[in-house]
């Protein structure tokens, strides 16, 4: 009796707590993937930030760094971090036009300029402040072309060449290159190496955020395209169902019209050939009503088989392991039909009602019954529990003289299993 108690009061626990903190809506495949794509584009801002705190430990490490900081120079320190997250802000903000498809000319122009000017007033080294040039030629080149993004690497490496100085303050790392060597020293061959690796690097980031980019934009094609083939789909279908329609009914309607004109103008003359016609147009009605009723019903039917390809595609689809287990026998229509539904009720409370890793799919038939389970590792739900939609799904194969049980099993399994009767529906 007390771990009964306990039960409940675990259970009520858990609502309660469900009820203040509610579960998050379980993000689609697409989803994750268009969120992944923003965040490994942002490469750019974070090299910067961890190359200007870099450089700023580097200043106060020496003895009276931060002396030397005070007053002024702390103010313009600061204004810098203010300056590099406003450069962030737009950053973000060209990623995130990239992603949708659209234009951010202002973006581009206003964090260069930022840029610049962190470039001026910083105490930049080529690899702490320096990186800001590298960084906003990797976000401008999410909107420009293939040409505009070498342009735009190429240049921002020669802007951070030219305002960056040398550890001596003796002049660009560009001058000292081009300058002719002092007696008995010559590093010219140092700047040169790190002015190469800056430049490899100011090239190398834009080029590898385009293919990233790239490979976002063939799976948003996909994802448009089967959203397309979907939206195809359905208007063929309703084609097809109003074809069918006039086909069915559009002949018999005709010859409904006629003969009751005809049987109306005979009413006054001869009642005996209207009151014939009359019986015709009687037989004509429930011929027509016959034909759609059988036409209603083809379209209720679902393939079995071709559900159980979709659920399974879908649950694989949202990282779900999927496994399958059905009858050879053929499964009649009717309880196809049948099982259908079950499969497809099962799958939306497995993506909306819990967290599984795994689904299991068994279809049986043996001993006179069909039997359908669906079991999942994924319980996370108010005591287990499925949707509301299971109750329409009982009454749904109560009708057909079956039964169906959901509840929570061991090991944090959910399992659904729908049992009907072979005699009711074959």
């Amino acid at each position: 009796m007390s771990i009964k108690a306990d039960g409940r009061v675990a259970g009520r626990f858990r609502r309660s707590v469900l009820h203040v903190f509610p579960r998050r809506r379980k993000r689609t495949t697409f989803e994750r993937l268009r969120r992944l794509t923003i965040w490994s584009l942002t490469t750019g801002p974070l090299l910067v930030w961890f190359g200007a705190l870099g450089g700023i430990a580097e200043e106060f490490s020496v003895p009276g760094g931060i002396a030397e900081h005070a007053g002024a120079d702390l103010l313009v320190l600061i204004l810098g971090l203010l300056g590099l997250a406003a450069f962030s802000v737009l950053y973000m903000r060209m990623v995130k036009a990239a992603i949708a498809g659209t234009s951010a000319n202002r973006e581009i122009v206003a964090s260069a300029v930022l840029a610049v000017v962190l470039l001026l007033t910083q105490e930049t080294q080529l690899w702490t402040w320096g990186l800001v040039a590298p960084a906003w030629a990797a976000g401008a080149a999410l909107l420009l072309s293939r040409m505009g993004t070498f342009v735009a690497g190429l240049g921002a490496a020669v802007v951070a060449l030219l305002l960056t100085p040398v550890d001596d303050g003796s002049g660009s790392i560009i001058g000292r290159v081009l300058a002719a060597p002092h007696p008995g020293e010559d590093t010219a061959p140092l700047a040169g190496a790190l002015a190469g690796a800056f430049v490899g690097v100011a090239l190398s980031l834009p080029c590898a955020n385009r293919l990233q980019l790239w490979f976002w934009e063939v799976v948003r094609l996909a994802e448009e395209g089967k959203e397309a083939q979907a939206r195809l789909a359905v208007t063929e279908e309703r084609l097809r169902f109003s074809r069918d329609l006039h086909d069915l009914v559009g002949h018999s309607l005709s010859a409904i019209a006629v003969k009751s004109e005809v049987a109306a103008k005979l009413s006054k003359v001869d009642t005996e050939r209207a009151a014939g016609e009359m019986e015709e147009v009687r037989g004509l009605a429930r011929e027509a009503l016959k034909e759609i009723r059988a036409a209603v019903r083809g379209y209720r039917t679902v393939d079995l088989d071709a559900e159980l390809r979709s659920m399974t595609a879908v649950l694989e689809a949202d990282g779900i392991r999927c496994t399958l287990e059905t009858p050879q026998e053929p499964v009649p229509e009717e309880l196809g039909t049948l099982l259908a539904w079950v499969v497809r009720e099962g799958t939306t409370n497995v993506l909306r009602h819990s967290s599984a890793t795994r689904c299991r799919i068994t279809i049986t038939l043996r001993g006179g019954v069909a039997v359908l389970e669906m079991v999942n590792d994924g319980v996370t739900g108010l005591d287990g529990r499925g949707g509301t939609g299971l109750i329409g799904l009982s009454e749904r194969v109560a009708a057909m003289g079956g039964a169906v049980a959901a509840g929570a099993g061991g090991a944090g399994e959910f399992r659904l299993r729908a049992t009907v009767p072979l005699e009711g529906v074959r």
